[in-house]
């Protein structure tokens, strides 16, 4: 079993996930952005799953605090995937330098592909070019 970090406030994101996964990997949760990096450190998951708006450090905070631990060596690379509100946050989450990305709201079959295309190494960009 793979797995899974998931950092979100709302509950039913995380349900959503863990409907689209059928127990297939095994979701960690932290409901902050600032516990992003200690969960990873932790865990070690493959993937990481940002929702963009998440208490007093989002998403694109949390993945760029990521990125910039990995690039100093302090962290393994592993695939960032943003939880986007809309499709003109698809600029956040380039800006954010995140692997990849899913637009709300999600649905089981989506959010089950971009999580195996993300875990298989491949990239997943939905929208906007």
């Amino acid at each position: 079993m793979t797995d899974i970090l998931l950092a979100t406030d709302a509950d039913w994101l995380v349900d959503d996930v863990e409907a689209a996964l059928g127990g297939a990997h095994l979701i960690h949760r932290v409901r902050a952005g600032v516990e992003v990096v200690a969960a990873i450190e932790a865990v070690e998951p493959a993937l990481v799953l940002l929702d963009l708006q998440i208490g007093n450090m989002g998403g694109v905070a949390a993945c760029l605090a990521v990125k910039q631990r990995v690039e100093m060596g302090d962290l393994d690379d592993r695939s960032i995937m943003l939880l986007l509100d809309r499709e003109v946050d698809v600029f956040l989450a380039r800006e954010a330098r995140a692997d990849g990305w899913l637009i709300k709201p999600l649905d089981a079959f989506r959010t089950l592909r971009a999580i195996e295309s993300a875990l298989a190494g491949e990239p997943v960009a939905e929208a906007s070019s």
